[in-house]
């Protein structure tokens, strides 16, 4: 079903439109949510809450289980406030909003992104119920599940039945153009001490020329088929997971630049629930481009 789930910090997605908003308003009540279920082994402080700074949990090997239901944090910051060696804090609604530049676009990325935004976002993948731009899932308002398996990793979106694979079996990535360009493109992960590195090409990018193609963020920041994504994702502690993401594409920005993505663990016992984006899905009618009823 079309729902969203009760949680702490849980807020509807910013849609941009007054439209999108209703939809979005359309969620059952919390008593259609499913049960709580909190998992075993949760570390607890004082008060009873979940002590987000306990320790690091590790897996057999000795590396850090990244494992668990994530959302996003609700810390915030200024432009130009993270310290020195400190990425910028990214936001769901635009990548840019603490870097004091701006982002590096190429010419005719910059205007792109003006076009999008002039046009009411209606193009938005996520509003059309369509796969999101990478940096979209992971700043997605909607939880996210990480699952380690033998040889990949696997993580479960629940905004719009997100689904990505990191193949961890020490395949390379494949040369850009050779497999069929993938929403989330085409991932590799390693470890580097207690970071998990992936690396991602293939991507589908403007190329194609469907304009809800390509959208870093809800600003429609653009992207191509050149792009080359690495992320470092770190558990400091039990409650948190920083995610350093590098965007690296030519012909759409004029260099390289990185951003911070900061989630907290979901431990209190809330699951990941169905979100079926297209059920009772009026947002092309009520922008007035769908069959009228």
């Amino acid at each position: 079903m079309n729902i969203k789930a009760g949680r702490k910090g849980d807020a509807m997605k910013r849609r941009f439109t007054v439209a999108a908003v209703i939809i979005a308003a359309l969620s059952m009540p919390l008593s259609a949510q499913w049960p709580r279920r909190p998992p075993p082994g949760v570390p607890k402080g004082p008060d009873g809450k979940v002590n987000l700074t306990a320790p690091t949990p590790r897996t057999a090997d000795g590396k850090p289980d990244l494992s668990g239901i994530w959302e996003v944090s609700p810390r915030r910051e200024t432009p130009g406030s993270a310290p020195p060696g400190r990425p910028p804090l990214a936001l769901f609604a635009n990548l840019a909003a603490n870097i004091k530049e701006g982002l590096p676009f190429q010419p005719w990325a910059s205007e792109l992104s003006k076009k999008r935004v002039a046009n009411q976002r209606f193009d938005n993948p996520d509003a059309l119920c369509l796969p999101q731009g990478p940096l979209q899932y992971h700043l997605d308002p909607q939880p996210r599940q990480i699952y380690h398996m033998p040889g990949r990793t696997l993580i479960v979106y629940e905004s719009n039945y997100g689904l990505r694979t990191i193949y961890t079996d020490g395949r390379p990535l494949p040369p850009p153009g050779e497999p069929q360009p993938y929403w989330l493109g085409y991932s590799i992960g390693h470890w580097e001490g207690d970071t998990f590195v992936v690396e991602s090409n293939n991507f589908r990018g403007v190329e194609g020329g469907n304009p809800s193609d390509a959208w870093l963020d809800q600003m429609g920041s653009p992207f191509t088929n050149a792009l080359r994504l690495t992320e470092r994702f770190r558990r400091p502690s039990f409650g948190n997971l920083e995610i350093d993401v590098t965007i690296d594409d030519p012909k759409a920005y004029t260099k390289p630049f990185t951003v911070r993505i900061e989630q907290q663990i979901v431990a209190d016992g809330w699951e990941m629930t169905e979100f079926i984006c297209h059920e009772n899905q009026r947002f092309l009618e009520m922008t007035g481009r769908g069959v009228q009823k």
